[in-house]
């Protein structure tokens, strides 16, 4: 066992900033084999995929259907 680069480990990890922690916490303890829902939001904004929705017409409009 390697007792001597545990202890640095653990001298670098409390010298961390708390956004620095939160990010390692994420990394070490989330499944990260996924893309997060923004991240797949934002794959799909930067793509432009949907961008042919722009030109689709506006089919209903708020006089449509039954008042909720």
């Amino acid at each position: 066992m390697n007792t001597k680069l545990v202890e640095s480990l653990i001298q670098i990890i409390f010298s961390l900033s708390d956004e620095e922690r939160l990010l390692l916490e994420e990394k070490l303890f989330f499944n990260s084999s996924y893309p997060s829902t923004s991240e797949i939001m934002e794959i799909a904004d930067r793509s432009k995929v949907f961008d042919f929705l722009y030109d689709e017409p506006d089919l209903y409009t708020l006089e449509d259907g039954e008042p909720i």
